[in-house]
C-alpha cells in the first residue's frame, strides 16, 4: 500500500533527537512554557521571517486569538474564501463576526482577489486569506485592497509552511499569521498544536497573554483569556523537525513536479502554480469528473488517497442558514477534488506507481 502519508516513517526519522528531548522535559519535569517553547517560538519566527512567534494549542486557536486580540465582534465582517477547511471560518463565527464567502480562482485554489471589493462593506473589517494546499496567496491587489479601505489582513498558513512571496515566507505577508501543526502538516508535531507570528510586539504581548488565561504574570489577568498553549513535548518536536522542513518541502516539490510532467490522462484537471517556490505542496489536488470512481480504482491498486474537501462550509450543517446559498467554482472544486499521496518519505518506484496506475485509468 502506496500510504497518503506515512506519520511513523516521518517521524522516526528523528526517532533518536525526539527521544533525548522528551527524557530530557521528563527528567526536568516541566511541561508548559519552559525552555522548548521559548527556543522553538525563537526560531520559528526567525525562519518565517517576523519578529515574534507564539505557541498555542492548536491552528484554530491561533485563528481565534488573532481576530479576539483585534477586539472585532458582533457586527463586523471578515471576508474569508469559500473553499476553506472549515476551521478558517469557524473562528471568525466563535468571535461573534461575520464570514463573507468570496469564491477562489479556480486555477490557483486560493481566493480570487478580483471578487473581494465588491464583498467589501463599511462593516468590513478584516481579510483572512488561506494559502490553500501549499500555495500562497498572489497578494498585491489584496494589500491594496486593505490600504485603500483601511483593512486588516490575516493569514492562515496552516498549509503553507515554508512557501515563498516575493521573497517573503507566508507568515510574514499580513497583519498577523496563524500555524496548523496538526501531525499531518509539513510541519508537524505529535498531537496538536499551533502558533500565531506578528511583527507587532503589542499584538505578540496581548496575543501571548490571551493565551494564558489573559495573564502575563500568574493570578494576574490583563484580559478574558483562554487556556492555549503548545506544551513542551511539542515545541521539541516541532524544533527538530523545522531544521529538516525546507530539505523535506524541497523533496513535496520534486514529486510534485514529476506528477505534473508525467500524469498523462484526458480524465484528469492537473494543479497549477504561478511560481514553484510560492509552493510547499502540503496535497497534491487534481480535479476529475470520475472523482469517486477513480479513488475506488486506485484503492484496489492499493494507493491511498483523501479528498480535501468533501462538502463545502456553505453546505454544512453548521451553517444551515447558507445551505441554499450558491457558490459555483467552491461547489465544482469540493465536487471533483482528489488528493494524491505526496510526502518526503515516499520511494522514486511509489512515485512512478502512482504515476503508472493513473496512466491506466
Amino acid at each position: 500500500m502506496i500510504k497518503f502519508l506515512d506519520l511513523e516513517k516521518i517521524n522516526n526519522r528523528f526517532r533518536e533527537e525526539i527521544d533525548t528531548s522528551i527524557k530530557d522535559i521528563l527528567d526536568k519535569g516541566w511541561y508548559l512554557q519552559g525552555k522548548y517553547n521559548e527556543i522553538f517560538a525563537k526560531n520559528f519566527a526567525e525562519y518565517c521571517g517576523t519578529k515574534y512567534a507564539v505557541g498555542v494549542a492548536n491552528g484554530l486557536d491561533a485563528l481565534n486569538l488573532i481576530i479576539r486580540a483585534h477586539e472585532f465582534g458582533e457586527g463586523d465582517e471578515i471576508i474569508v474564501p469559500a473553499n476553506t477547511y472549515i476551521a478558517t471560518i469557524l473562528a471568525i463565527s466563535e468571535n461573534d463576526c461575520t464570514p463573507v464567502l468570496v469564491e477562489p480562482d479556480i486555477n490557483t485554489y486560493n481566493i480570487n482577489p478580483d471578487l473581494i471589493e465588491e464583498k467589501i462593506t463599511p462593516k468590513t473589517k478584516a481579510i483572512m486569506l488561506v494559502h490553500l494546499y501549499g500555495q500562497a496567496v498572489q497578494m498585491e491587489k489584496i494589500w491594496e485592497l486593505a490600504k485603500k479601505y483601511n483593512l486588516k489582513v490575516f493569514e492562515d498558513c496552516a498549509q503553507a509552511h515554508g512557501a515563498y512571496y516575493q521573497g517573503k515566507r507566508v507568515g510574514n505577508l499580513s497583519d498577523a499569521a496563524a500555524f496548523s501543526f496538526y501531525p499531518g502538516k509539513n510541519l508537524g508535531c505529535m498531537g496538536d498544536g499551533g502558533a500565531v507570528v506578528c511583527n507587532d510586539e503589542k499584538l505578540y504581548q496581548k496575543i501571548k497573554a490571551l493565551g494564558n488565561y489573559g495573564s502575563h504574570v500568574k493570578y494576574e489577568n490583563l484580559y478574558k483569556g483562554v487556556n492555549s498553549r503548545l506544551d513542551e513535548i511539542q515545541a521539541a518536536v516541532l524544533d527538530i523537525k523545522l531544521k529538516h522542513l525546507d530539505k523535506d518541502n524541497a523533496r513535496r516539490r520534486e514529486i510534485s513536479k514529476y506528477y505534473r510532467e508525467n500524469i498523462k490522462n484526458n480524465k484528469i484537471i492537473l494543479p497549477q502554480t504561478y511560481d514553484e517556490n510560492a509552493h510547499v505542496w502540503h496535497v497534491f489536488p487534481i480535479r476529475t469528473e470520475d472523482r469517486n470512481e477513480l479513488q475506488e480504482y486506485l484503492a484496489k491498486n492499493d494507493i491511498q488517497t483523501l479528498i480535501h474537501y468533501p462538502k463545502a462550509p456553505h453546505k454544512q450543517e453548521a451553517y444551515k442558514e447558507w445551505n441554499n446559498l450558491t457558490y459555483p467554482i467552491t461547489e465544482e472544486i469540493h465536487r471533483t477534488i482528489l488528493s494524491l499521496p505526496i510526502s518526503p518519505v515516499m520511494t522514486d518506484e511509489e512515485i512512478k506507481n502512482v504515476v503508472n496506475i493513473i496512466n491506466k485509468y
